[in-house]
């Protein structure tokens, strides 16, 4: 174990210059584990779980966390035994070895969180965090409004009822409906599957948001590291 300051800690995961890490933990905005920290305090940068002003910082340099914007046709895989177009294909610069967290259909596009940190990546996929996932999804038109009510009521599927935790009819022109969706649900197939049983096959689906994390801008097939507010903020969502 090799323990440094904690202000050089903090400045290297880019809180601020060391000075300004100081100033920080002499105001008592700064926790190691839980407890207060004081100016002399030393880290393992690899193990101490750090806070500054609550929101959780990343002082372990070798942890990486990236946004995928997955293309249409390409499997949720580091590899595929069928030859297909994978993930791993879209990462293939990054030394550290990362994962998925979760999976999209092959036809699903969208925002794929991929790390190394697998403590993270465990929670972030676990049914007890309820981690809410925003898709927009396009399917034929005109949608009734029950359909709505439907989804938020709860779809009976072959494996159990299925709900959102909310709709938003985004556009309903000629005949094709745009939907956006919010559920934390995770199970193989869930959306195109509700939409399916409700008579609303989906015709294109992309997923826009994991929690915090948007897809924003980010163009298909192209990847971007995670900034600290948006790392903070998937910790924040999962530390119960």
């Amino acid at each position: 174990m090799t323990e440094e300051r904690l202000q050089k800690v903090m400045a290297a995961a880019g809180v601020g210059s060391r000075r300004a890490c100081e100033v920080l933990i002499d105001q008592g905005r700064v926790t190691i584990d839980g407890k207060r920290a004081r100016l002399g305090d030393k880290v393992d940068a690899t193990t101490a779980v750090i806070h500054v002003d609550g929101q959780r910082i990343v002082t372990d340099t070798k942890l990486v966390y990236i946004a995928l914007n997955k293309p249409k046709g390409v499997v949720s895989s580091m590899a595929d035994d069928l030859g297909r177009e994978a993930i791993a294909d879209y990462i293939a610069d990054f030394e550290q070895r990362v994962y998925h967290v979760g999976r999209l259909d092959a036809e699903t596009e969208g925002l794929m969180i991929m790390t190394n940190d697998g403590s993270l990546a465990h929670k972030l996929t676990h049914p007890s965090y309820e981690v809410p996932k925003t898709y927009i999804v396009t399917v034929p038109g005109p949608l009734p409004r029950a359909v709505g009510r439907q989804l938020k009521a709860g779809v009976e599927l072959e494996d159990g009822i299925a709900t959102v935790d909310s709709f938003k009819l985004i556009q309903d022109v000629a005949k094709t409906a745009l939907v956006e969706i919010v559920l934390h649900e995770g199970r193989n197939r869930i959306v195109r599957r509700m939409f399916e049983e409700l008579g609303f096959p989906v015709d294109r689906l992309v997923r826009t948001a994991i929690g915090p994390v948007k897809l924003g801008d980010l163009k298909v097939g192209r990847h971007r590291h995670l900034n600290q507010g948006e790392v903070a903020a998937l910790f924040k969502i999962v530390e119960r």
